[in-house]
């Protein structure tokens, strides 16, 4: 799984990837597309139709429901009952769709936002074409788009989650217009630093993780590639936050179980650099988050089977029908034996973690929801209230 990622990074010797030999496959999923769909279209909807025109075409798909598949690969507009002029562009993480923020791009319209979430260039077709896109095709998407949602609406807010939370605080940086960020576990540096290895790695090694393409939603696998285009990110965000202040409203969540980022950085970037007195911070996890605008919620929840929080956790609410408390999908790929990967997918009893966990006598399917997912939106509401 792309989540384990960082973790197989570090127990991965430097030399060992250079020395390793690229994988060869005729399998569909694992053979790149010959172009990357255009993003730059004149209209958001132009936009969508295009995208689905492209993917309908090029998609692997894993199952006979392709409407459905594509459904959640999409980019997609939800436009509000009762608008109160402002818009919000929300961008996913490496590996996942734009359907990581329908819970979220739900609540924010039912508050009135005009929300658009994008579909990143590599993403939503198959998992080899995250062997084409660069940093500034990255970048360029969601500039892009960005103006076209600023030409359309009065105010404008940026949310990502993990890289996707790089790319739009690198872009509200640059931009003083925009209102403020919303900023799901940002991957500002990863938690491994051995990733920075992986743009030379890409020249000898083409897979930095090679599983089975099962997941309709989001990829399991991740060309090296990919792995250096978000550490691209990385060093542009850094670069970016270095000696600056931001002092339009931040939202932040994040999770104390996340080790696929360094939520220590990530965090010491909200308290330090992030100024507004609105900013807030919902740190799930045991340990109380030492700050006055923070919110702390126990992760420890044996009541839910719920051992400690995840790093995509954070995005959805139990109701949601694919990865909710009783979703579709079962993430079992989570750094345990093959004979409890097994047993989790054939439906043994299951507790929920974060990537890594083990206890003796527990088998661990990957948290995919946010049991705090409500209380966690009111925080959301009101650092972008203008009360």
């Amino acid at each position: 799984m792309i989540s384990s990622l960082f973790s197989r990074f570090a127990v991965i010797g430097s030399l060992a990837i250079l020395g390793a030999c690229s994988q060869s496959t005729t399998d569909a999923n694992y053979v790149p597309s010959d172009t990357l769909p255009d993003y730059s279209q004149n209209s958001f909807q132009q936009y969508m139709d295009e995208t689905k025109q492209w993917l309908t075409e090029h998609r692997v798909f894993k199952s006979n429901d392709l409407e459905k598949e594509l459904s959640v690969n999409l980019p997609f507009e939800i436009k509000p009952n009762k608008p109160n002029g402002k818009g919000v562009l929300l961008v996913h993480g490496l590996g996942d769709s734009p359907f990581s923020f329908i819970d979220v791009a739900q609540h924010l319209a039912d508050q009135g936002y005009l929300v658009r979430s994008i579909l990143l260039p590599g993403h939503g077709s198959k998992v080899a074409d995250l062997m084409l896109p660069s940093l500034e095709d990255w970048q360029n998407v969601v500039h892009h788009h960005t103006q076209l949602l600023k030409a359309q609406t009065d105010e404008v807010w940026l949310g990502g989650y993990s890289t996707g939370a790089n790319l739009v605080t690198s872009e509200a940086l640059k931009d003083d217009n925009i209102a403020g960020l919303l900023l799901f576990s940002p991957a500002f540096k990863p938690g491994s630093s051995t990733v920075k290895f992986a743009k030379i790695a890409s020249y000898f090694v083409t897979w930095a993780d090679q599983d089975p393409e099962t997941n309709p939603i989001r990829y399991n696998s991740l060309p090296m590639h990919g792995a250096a285009v978000y550490y691209d990110t990385v060093k542009v965000v850094q670069q970016d936050l270095k000696g600056k202040k931001y002092t339009k409203p931040v939202f932040m969540i994040a999770s104390e179980g996340d080790h696929v980022i360094d939520t220590t950085f990530a965090t010491s970037v909200f308290k330090t650099q992030f100024t507004n007195v609105k900013n807030h911070l919902v740190w799930q996890g045991e340990n109380t988050f030492p700050a006055n605008n923070a919110t702390t919620f126990s992760m420890n929840r044996p009541d839910l089977k719920i051992v400690d929080g995840s790093h995509m956790g954070l995005l959805f609410s139990p109701i949601n029908p694919e990865y909710g408390e009783n979703g579709a999908v079962r993430i079992c790929s989570n750094g345990q034996t093959e004979e409890q990967e097994l047993a989790c997918e054939e439906g043994a009893d299951v507790w929920f973690s974060a990537y890594g966990v083990k206890e003796e006598g527990k088998i661990f399917a990957r948290l995919t929801y946010n049991p705090y997912f409500e209380q966690s939106m009111e925080m959301l509401d009101h650092v972008m209230s203008k009360k």
